[in-house]
C-alpha cells in the first residue's frame, strides 16, 4: 500500500466513490436499497464535506475507497459526536487501510471539537467488529432485526468511542470549513509515511 494517496474529496469523485458505493448495495452493509443517481450522490457528498471530514483513497489515479464522519443525531444537544462509515474497493480490505482512514477521522474531529464517535454495523461482521475493537470502540449494544434487506432481517451493532474531554459548556464544533488546511494535511501525512 506504498502507492496510495489519501485526500480530501473532491466535487469529481462523485462517480468514482458511487462505483464503490454499488458494490455494497445488494449486500446488508448498508440499509440503503436502491444506488442513488450520480447527481443525488454527489448532493450527498458536497453536504456532508461542507460539515466534516470526508476523505479518498486513490492508488495511481484509480479511486479504492473512502470514508467520511457526519451528524450522529439532529438535534443540538448532539452536535458533539460524530458518525464514521468507510467503503473499500473489495480488493484493498484487509489491508489496514480502514484502519488508517478512520484514525485519520478521528485526529480531524478532534480539532473540530467533536467528543464521540459512533459507528453502527450490520452484523455478523467480523472485519468490521474487529476494526472498531482494535482501534477502542465500545460495543454499546445490538437493535435485532433492525432491517430486512437482501432477504432478510439483519441485527445491527453500535459502537462508541470518547475523542475528547467532556467539559463543561463546550463551544459548538467547527465545520471542517474552519480548521486551518495545513493542521489537517499534516494529519493526512503523518498516517500515511
Amino acid at each position: 500500500m506504498c502507492g496510495l494517496i489519501i485526500r480530501f474529496v473532491r466535487a469529481d469523485d462523485s462517480a468514482a466513490l458511487l462505483r464503490i458505493y454499488a458494490g455494497y448495495i445488494d449486500t446488508p452493509v448498508t440499509f440503503e436499497c436502491a444506488l442513488p443517481s450520480d447527481r443525488a450522490f454527489a448532493e450527498r457528498i458536497a453536504a456532508i464535506s461542507a460539515e466534516y471530514p470526508y476523505l479518498v483513497c486513490e492508488e495511481e489515479g484509480a479511486v479504492v475507497g473512502y470514508a467520511y464522519a457526519h451528524r450522529q443525531r439532529d438535534r443540538e444537544a448532539y452536535q458533539w459526536n460524530a458518525e464514521l462509515s468507510v467503503y473499500l474497493d473489495p480488493a484493498y480490505t484487509r489491508q489496514g487501510l480502514g484502519g488508517r482512514l478512520y484514525r485519520i477521522l478521528l485526529d480531524m474531529l478532534r480539532l473540530q471539537g467533536i467528543r464521540t464517535v459512533y459507528a453502527g454495523v450490520t452484523v455478523p461482521n467480523p472485519a468490521s467488529e474487529r476494526l472498531h475493537e482494535s482501534m477502542g470502540f465500545v460495543r454499546l449494544g445490538t437493535y435485532h432485526s433492525t432491517g430486512y434487506k437482501a432477504g432478510g432481517w439483519h441485527d445491527v451493532a453500535w459502537f462508541e468511542k470518547a475523542i475528547a474531554p467532556y467539559t463543561a459548556n463546550p463551544e459548538p464544533p467547527l465545520p471542517i470549513s474552519q480548521i486551518d488546511r495545513e493542521q489537517l494535511e499534516e494529519i493526512i501525512r503523518r498516517h500515511t509515511q
